[in-house]
C-alpha cells in the first residue's frame, strides 16, 4: 500500500481547504469545521488508514478548539437570498 502525504489541513485557517476521506469532506471555516457525506471504515488496511486518517484531522480540529478561548456559543450563520439570476 502506497503512503501518500495527505494536503495540509489547518482547522480554522481560512474560509477555502477541504480534506477528504472517502467521500466524507471537512470544510474549513473560520468559525467552523463542517463535516458531510461518509466514509466506510473497513476491517482493513485501506479502512485502518482511513480510520487514522480521520483521527488525526479530529485531533487537530480539538487541539485546535482547545487552544482558543470560545464564546458560549456562536451566532447563527447569517444567511441571505438573493433572485434567482436564471428565472
Amino acid at each position: 500500500m502506497s503512503k501518500k502525504k495527505p494536503a495540509t489541513f489547518t482547522p480554522f485557517a481560512n474560509e477555502a481547504d477541504v480534506a477528504g476521506i472517502g467521500d466524507l469532506m471537512l470544510e474549513n471555516r473560520v468559525d467552523r469545521i463542517t463535516i458531510s457525506g461518509d466514509v466506510d471504515l473497513t476491517a482493513d488496511l485501506p479502512g485502518l488508514e482511513r480510520a487514522r486518517r480521520l483521527h488525526a484531522l479530529l485531533g487537530d480540529i480539538v487541539a485546535a478548539l482547545e487552544a482558543r478561548e470560545l464564546p458560549d456559543a456562536l451566532p447563527p450563520p447569517d444567511v441571505k437570498t438573493i433572485d434567482n439570476p436564471f428565472a
